[in-house]
């Protein structure tokens, strides 16, 4: 099998192992897993960097499991975190955990022939806990020093809002899942971000203690952008992969503005491009950045991960309305996000349906008086979504999106929206 460390390595995914024997162990097939917190109801693109790590594992020949948390997502991780999480409910858990459980199905081949991946909740297992039970058979294999000594721990411990107990409980109880995949599955390895780094050790520590055998841990690094901001913000905003909170559009668009110090990190990250193409990229960024090749495939390759082909094709065509490509056929919502800051006119359906197109355009703003609107009537340079305007007197028909939303344009590229309400 070509070696899945090295594709690590090459491809920026590689941090640090628990040990140098992992390399002798993946020299067969191993089974690994890796897990998701069911935090929100869709994985954020930051996630993407775990669900691409397991992929080049499966790709490789291994067997892996994801792991959501619908136990431990209860608790919250509080690695990397400067203050305790809000504790989510059970049905807002539960909501959370169908969501997640859709986006990775769209990165793993759960009907590979030789090493289909594999889905599991931790609420199957650690449910059936009761506290008791737990801290004799579980708790009483940590020690307080070890836990204490850890980087995360401490920097809570020092900080003015301090840490739950709760919180400090929640490095066990990853740990047990270590132990419950090792004994149901075989797993033999676990891979998370590099803060992540704890947990994964506790895990790699209990096997040990109870089983005798030796486990490992992998860790990468965590993405962040050339300015050093943790990566999968967009104007403050996280970018989900579900299409009901990003759109197809929208996260097409945020890998499109990728800037040239960031992409070819994140074409190495986030695609299976083979080495002689991604320097292909490299040398059309370096050479002729204005072009944006590379921001392109970038987008492409992702998008149609994420939100297959029919969702690269959606954001490719509300990509184009912007330049001029047809409106028709883009729902309301979409369009809203699309031109998000364009200038908009809020107006009463009835006070413009029916009305001289020119009319609305000086009333909306997108001329500044009736004059104006004509005068660009007649020289073709009105639309009224799709349909060039040429006559004065055309009036507003069938021109809206969902019956609540007109585009209006000028010439090419001046667009004014009116919301009718």
């Amino acid at each position: 099998m070509e070696s899945v460390l090295d594709i690590l390595k090459q491809r920026g995914l590689f941090d640090a192992v628990t040990s140098e024997e992992l390399a002798r162990t993946l020299r067969e097939p191993v089974t690994l897993y890796a897990g998701f917190d069911p935090s929100a109801p869709s994985l954020g693109v930051g996630n993407m960097v775990t669900l691409m790590v397991l992929s080049h594992f499966q790709r490789c020949g291994h067997r892996v499991v994801a792991l959501v948390g619908g136990a431990t997502g209860m608790i919250g991780d509080p690695s990397g975190k400067s203050a305790e999480r809000q504790l989510l409910g059970r049905e807002d858990i539960d909501r959370n955990v169908r969501g997640i459980t859709g986006n990775i199905s769209r990165f793993l081949d759960f009907e590979h022939p030789s090493a289909p991946a594999r889905l599991v909740n931790n609420e199957e297992w650690l449910g059936r806990f009761t506290f008791i039970e737990f801290l004799r058979d579980v708790g009483k294999h940590f020690r307080m020093g070890a836990m204490l000594s850890r980087d995360s721990v401490r920097a809570r411990l020092d900080s003015e809002g301090g840490m739950s107990f709760t919180e400090f409980s929640y490095a066990l109880l990853q740990a047990y899942d270590f132990l419950h995949l090792h004994d149901t599955c075989g797993c033999v390895l676990q891979v998370g971000g590099s803060d992540q780094w704890g947990n994964i050790t506790a895990g790699t520590d209990l096997v040990r203690r109870l089983r005798g055998r030796e486990v490992f841990g992998l860790t990468f690094p965590l993405l962040t952008d050339s300015a050093g901001q943790k990566f999968g913000k967009s104007e403050g905003n996280s970018v989900y992969l579900d299409a009901g909170m990003t759109s197809c559009y929208a996260f097409y668009q945020f890998f499109l503005r990728a800037a040239d110090s960031d992409v070819d990190r994140l074409l190495r990250v986030f695609t299976f491009l083979p080495e002689n193409e991604l320097a292909a990229l490299a040398e059309q960024t370096r050479t002729a950045p204005e072009k944006r090749e590379a921001q392109r495939t970038l987008a492409e390759e992702v998008t149609r991960m994420a939100h297959g082909r029919a969702g690269l094709e959606k954001a490719r065509r509300a990509s184009e309305v912007l330049f001029g490509g047809p409106v028709a056929g883009i729902a309301a919502d979409d369009a809203l996000e699309i031109f998000a800051h364009v200038p908009s006119t809020e107006a009463a359906r009835g006070g413009f349906v029916g009305r001289p197109v020119a009319e609305v355009a000086a009333e909306s703003g997108l001329c500044q008086s009736k004059s104006a609107a004509r005068r660009l009537a007649q020289s073709g340079g009105l639309y009224a979504g799709d349909r060039r305007v040429s006559q004065e007197d055309t009036v507003l028909e069938g021109d809206l999106l969902d019956g609540r939303l007109l585009v209006l344009r000028s010439g090419k590229k001046t667009f004014r929206l009116v919301k009718l309400v």
